[in-house]
């Protein structure tokens, strides 16, 4: 079954699946959505060129609505959910990794909160380990000052799961975005493929005034790297090129001239604590490819920073200042902010 549909309703969330060799995997994230007691969504899955039979798999009994988006070629995450979102019709968007699985609320805790919450772009949930339900994955994602993001709270014990309050981002393994927001950046950038657009995204959002919420009961349990491997070269490549990127393309200059110097020691610091694992090569290719491809990063500041006014200390009082919440990967929740 390649699709379902119910043309006279549009649902208030599009969940998004981006599915890439995912046959382990993508069942069960499928089961979890059809068991949510929150309805009002629809399901759409773009699958980018998978050969393992994975997209044969899907089947939307038992789901409101849906629809399977077969590629020809892959356009890795990124590229997938701007695909997948040509075709949503919800007012928000819930990105659902296929190595996840969603408690039966998810959606529920979600869709409350965007209306208590109206006016705010973006939600983060819970993420607990799949293989080890007593960690967490993580709780939105934080951003170092020095241009270092990293998923909060990840590999510690669930039971310091953090309270309701403002995280930096949401990770995009189980976020929630208001599509018109989504739409208004451009959507992920394309040329990050994989890892750390979510984190691109928030902070272009976060420059043009929008906030992030964590929904500490809207949960999900994510095995994580599943498709890709933790320490492959893919996924070490990825997220150092595209860390790189993502304070090049958005840090306020200001800030650029006064951290740069840091930020270049603290690339030093990390690559020197890898030496000795095939993760050092990965992490300075992928530092080496940032900077060939330096001028891609470079070229799109001036229309992140055009309209942004005003909001810069708002952005940089959502960042971490704290190393020492770096280095213990500590979740960083503000305070939480009334409804608007």
């Amino acid at each position: 079954m390649s699709e379902i549909s119910d043309a006279g309703h549009s649902p208030l969330i599009s969940v998004i699946i981006v599915n890439y060799q995912g046959v382990e995997v993508v069942e069960a994230a499928i089961e979890s959505l059809r068991g949510q007691s929150f309805r009002d969504f629809e399901l759409i899955i773009v699958d980018n060129a998978s050969n393992d039979g994975s997209p044969d798999l899907v089947n939307f009994r038992g789901l409101p609505q849906g629809k399977l988006i077969r590629e020809t070629c892959n356009h890795g995450f990124a590229g997938g959910v701007n695909i997948a979102v040509e075709h949503a019709r919800g007012r928000y968007l819930a990105l659902f990794n296929p190595d996840c699985v969603a408690k039966e609320n998810w959606l529920e805790k979600l869709a409350d909160a965007a209306r208590r919450f109206p006016d705010t772009a973006m939600f983060a949930s819970t993420q607990i380990c799949l293989n080890d339900p007593d960690l967490l994955d993580g709780a939105g994602d934080n951003y170092f000052f020095l241009g270092v993001p990293w998923r909060g709270g990840h590999g510690q014990p669930v039971s310091r799961r953090p309270e309701f309050g403002e995280c930096f981002s949401p990770c995009g393994a189980a976020a929630m975005i208001r599509k018109d927001c989504f739409l208004g950046q451009g959507g992920f950038d394309r040329e990050y493929f994989c890892y750390c657009e979510d984190v691109d995204l928030a902070f272009r959002l976060r420059l043009s005034g929008e906030r992030c919420l964590y929904i500490p009961d809207a949960q999900v349990w994510h095995k994580g790297s599943a498709i890709s491997g933790k320490n492959s070269k893919f996924t070490v490549f990825l997220g150092t090129r595209n860390l790189v990127w993502t304070y090049f393309k958005n840090m306020p200059l200001a800030m650029l001239v006064l951290t740069y110097p840091v930020h270049a020691l603290a690339l030093v610091y990390l690559y020197l604590r890898q030496i000795g694992s095939p993760r050092a090569k990965y992490f300075r290719q992928g530092a080496f490819s940032a900077y060939r491809h330096f001028g891609k990063a470079w070229s799109q500041r001036r229309k992140i920073h055009g309209g942004q006014k005003g909001f810069v200390l708002a952005t940089l009082a959502a960042m971490t200042w704290n190393p020492r919440k770096l280095s213990r990967r500590d979740t960083v929740i503000k305070a939480a902010l009334k409804e608007r």
